[in-house]
């Protein structure tokens, strides 16, 4: 990166008792490229203000609201670069659109909205606005990933035959919404998590992942949602049948439910003249099996990896890196992309292939025509209405 400083952020949401807000914070620091420099992070006003002060963000930049922050960065000659959005499905659209229209770029947690119809109001308004609005699909930061992608592009399997991805969870297999747990309730609300349960939550990350490496597109899907746990007003276990356009089929399993898996995120993608194997809890080795050989594990790290595995490594061969790490990488990236467009230049390979607001769109297109077809009395085979 050649800019002069590091790119100022500020954060909506993501406070107090927040997850998700100190990887968001933890990922932008990592590579030196942003500086958390204001934020409103809580619903609360006044817990927000001293949540910011904590961070050692100036008290001038310690918001109670979003529209306060947007009052108080805009007048600054040394206002934020990009705004994080870090709240809850449902408010992701009003805020990521006030922020748009006050000419902020935006890095925006996923889904891109809780609706289609904001989705697609929002890209719109993205494309128009010539803003950058950034959505953390976390798994597309690994370098195995990118590793996996650009040799499938390069024809190393042959033309791609079955896709299997799968994201099994077990940490909402009881009723953990009405004990007391506030990530849960609100991911088992329609009206703040969206249509979908599992397969708007997790779901969705499964099948930007397998688009993402495969390269191909959706042309088609049938679903079969169930509620398992009663009560509970979405799905917590999704099975998704995929066609892609060309011809390859793709198998999608999203659970909630799925007891004695932490975070088992699992890509297979199998071609013609071999295959590659990629799991979430084991991300610096790639299994490749070609048609004619042996199977081979690839290791992060080495030096027979693409220039673009090699780009997101930090550490050498043997040292583990994981999830923050992956996040980190779309950070620098969405850095890069920034950086390349203040200096009016290309951005180079690490400021590309980032998930952008389209992403995010075809992210909850997905999850309508999935719940749609679930709905449906007969199986149906639906298209979401961006592929």
């Amino acid at each position: 990166m050649t800019a002069a400083r590091k790119l100022r952020l500020g954060m909506i949401g993501g406070g107090e008792g927040a997850y998700i807000g100190n990887i968001h914070r933890i990922a932008a620091r990592m590579d030196s490229a942003w500086d958390l420099v204001a934020g409103a992070f809580d619903i609360d006003a006044a817990r927000g203000r001293n949540f910011a002060l904590g961070q050692g963000i100036d008290a001038a930049r310690a918001y109670g609201s979003v529209d306060e922050l947007i009052a108080g960065e805009t007048t600054r000659a040394d206002r934020v670069d990009a705004v994080a959005i870090c709240t809850p499905n449902f408010t992701h659209y009003p805020i990521a659109k006030a922020l748009i229209e006050a000419g902020f770029d935006v890095i925006c947690e996923k889904p891109l909205t809780a609706t289609l119809e904001d989705a697609v109001a929002l890209e719109a308004l993205a494309r128009r606005s010539g803003r950058f609005v950034g959505v953390t699909y976390t798994y597309s930061g690994y370098p195995m990933v990118h590793e996996a992608r650009v040799r499938i592009a390069a024809g190393e399997i042959g033309k791609v035959r079955s896709i299997q991805v799968e994201y099994p969870l077990e940490w909402m297999a009881t009723a953990i919404e009405t004990q007391g747990n506030a990530q849960a309730a609100w991911r088992t609300d329609p009206k703040k998590n969206g249509r979908g349960g599992s397969i708007g939550d997790i779901g969705t990350h499964a099948y930007h992942l397998a688009g993402f490496v495969s390269g191909l597109t959706l042309q088609s899907l049938t679903a079969d949602l169930a509620t398992f746990v009663d009560g509970r007003a979405l799905d917590d276990n999704a099975h998704v049948m995929m066609r892609y356009k060309g011809g390859a089929r793709g198998l999608l399993w999203s659970s909630q439910v799925a007891l004695g898996n932490s975070n088992g995120v699992r890509l297979r993608v199998f071609g013609e003249t071999g295959s590659f194997q990629w799991y979430q809890e084991q991300p610096n080795e790639l299994i490749y099996a070609p048609l004619v050989g042996h199977v081979q594990t690839l290791k992060r790290g080495t030096d027979e990896m693409s220039p673009d595995a090699k780009l997101r490594s930090r550490t050498p061969p043997g040292h583990p890196e994981g999830y923050l790490e992956a996040f980190a990488n779309l950070y620098a990236g969405f850095a890069e992309a920034l950086n390349a467009r203040l200096e009016n230049r290309e951005p180079s390979p690490l400021g590309q292939n980032l998930p952008m607001a389209y992403d995010g769109l075809k992210g909850v297109a997905f999850v309508d025509a999935v719940v749609d077809s679930a709905q449906s009395e007969n199986p149906v085979w639906l298209t979401p209405i961006a592929v």
